[in-house]
C-alpha cells in the first residue's frame, strides 16, 4: 500500500513539473526543482510519519481488542473444561460403580449357574428327583399349617393297605382325608422338548412323557384311594412348574385321564392355592366350633345370672326390712334420750326448790 502511495505521490510530481514548465519558462528550473523536492520529501515525510502513527495505534487497539476476546474465550473455555472435565469424572465414578456391581453380579450369575447345574446333576437321578419333590412337598405344607401339624396333616403317612403316601392331609368334610404324592416326569420331558434331537425322536419321547404321566396317576389312584379311609380323591404334585404348565396348555387329554382316575395334578403354586383354602376352611370351622361353645357358656351364664338376680331381690327385701328395723330402733333411742334428758333436768329443778325452802 505504502508504494502505491509513493507512486501517486511521484506522478503528482511530475504533473506539477509540466505545468510549472509551461506557465513559466523563465523562472529558474533548478530552484523550483529544488524547493519542490524539498516540499515533497517533508510531505512525504510527514505523510510516512502519519501513516505509520496511524498504522500503529491502530494496531495496537486491534492488538488489545484481540487480547481481550482471546483472554475472554480462554476463560470460558476454561470454564467449560472444567464444567465438562467435573461432569466426565461423575460418569467416569458412576460407571465404575456400574461395573462393580456388573461385576458383582456376574459373579453371582457364575455363582448361580454352578448351582443350576448341580442341581441338574442332582435331578438327573430318579431317587434324588424323590427326595427333591418330597422335600418340596414338606417346605409347602410347613408354611400352610405350621411345622408338626399333625392335627391337620402328617407326612410319610402309612395307610390300611400298607403303602407310604408322602403326605396325608386330614381336610374337613365332605373333603375328608387327601392323599398327596410327588411325582416327576423328567427324562421324556427334556428329551421331548430338547430341539437337538430329531422331531420323531421328540414325538417318541412325547409318547414315553404321557405313558409316564398316566402310570403315576394309576399309581396314586390305586394306592392312595381307599374307600372307608381316604376321600374318593387324590393329589400328584409335580414340583416343576414347567412340567405342569406343558402338561395344562398342551395335554388336555392326560387332564382327562387324571379326572376319570379322581387324581388332581398340581404345581407349587396351585398346591399352595388349594391348602391355603382348605386352611381358611378348617380355621372358619374351628372359629364356628368356638363360637358355638361359647354360646353355650353364655346361655348357662345367662340361667346363673337369673338366679343370682333372684337371690338378689330376696336379699334386698330382707336388708330392706332389717333397715326399717333399724330406723324405728333409731326412734325409739331417740325417743328415751330425749325423756332421759326430760328427767335429768327435773331433778336439777327439784333440788333447787328443796334448797329454798330449807333456807
Amino acid at each position: 500500500m505504502e508504494l502505491l502511495i509513493v507512486g501517486l505521490l511521484i506522478l503528482v510530481v511530475i504533473l506539477l513539473i509540466i505545468v510549472l514548465f509551461k506557465k513559466d519558462d523563465n523562472i529558474n528550473i533548478v530552484d523550483r526543482m529544488s524547493s519542490l523536492e524539498k516540499n515533497i520529501t517533508k510531505d512525504l515525510g510527514d505523510f510516512k510519519y502519519g501513516f505509520s502513527s496511524d498504522l500503529k495505534e491502530d494496531f495496537e487497539k486491534q492488538n488489545s481488542i484481540l487480547e481481550r476476546r482471546l483472554a475472554l474465550i480462554n476463560e470460558r473455555v476454561n470454564e467449560r473444561l472444567d464444567a465438562n472435565f467435573e461432569k466426565t469424572n461423575k460418569t467416569f465414578v458412576s460407571v465404575l460403580e456400574r461395573l462393580s456391581k456388573i461385576d458383582e453380579a456376574q459373579k453371582k450369575i457364575d455363582g448361580l449357574s454352578t448351582d443350576i447345574i448341580s442341581l441338574q446333576s442332582i435331578l438327573t437321578d430318579k431317587k434324588t428327583r424323590g427326595i427333591f419333590g418330597e422335600t418340596n412337598l414338606n417346605l409347602i405344607l410347613s408354611s400352610i399349617f405350621g411345622e408338626k401339624n399333625d392335627s391337620v396333616y402328617k407326612v410319610q403317612y402309612t395307610l390300611s393297605n400298607g403303602t407310604i403316601v408322602d403326605a396325608i392331609l386330614f381336610a374337613p368334610k365332605p373333603l375328608g382325608t387327601i392323599g398327596i404324592d410327588s411325582k416327576f416326569p423328567l427324562e421324556n420331558y427334556e428329551r421331548m422338548c430338547n430341539r437337538d434331537f430329531s422331531s420323531k425322536e421328540r414325538e417318541e419321547a412325547l409318547k414315553l412323557f404321557k405313558m409316564d404321566v398316566k402310570r403315576h396317576i394309576d399309581a396314586i389312584s390305586n394306592k392312595y384311594i381307599i374307600r372307608g379311609e381316604t376321600s374318593s380323591q387324590a393329589i400328584m404334585f409335580l414340583p416343576a412348574e414347567a412340567i405342569f404348565a406343558e402338561i395344562n396348555a398342551y395335554h388336555s387329554d392326560l387332564l382327562n385321564y387324571a379326572y376319570k382316575r379322581r387324581v388332581w395334578i398340581t404345581s407349587p403354586t396351585t398346591l399352595v392355592s388349594t391348602l391355603t383354602i382348605i386352611s381358611t376352611i378348617i380355621k372358619d370351622m374351628a372359629r364356628d366350633k368356638y363360637a358355638k361353645v361359647i354360646h353355650e357358656e353364655l346361655s348357662k351364664l345367662g340361667v346363673e345370672f337369673g338366679r343370682y338376680k333372684d337371690r338378689w331381690d330376696h336379699l334386698s327385701k330382707s336388708i330392706e326390712a332389717v333397715n326399717k328395723d333399724v330406723l324405728s330402733i333409731h326412734t325409739t333411742t331417740d325417743k328415751i334420750t330425749k325423756r332421759f334428758e326430760s328427767i335429768s333436768n327435773v331433778d336439777i329443778k327439784n333440788e333447787k326448790l328443796i334448797d329454798n325452802r330449807e333456807d
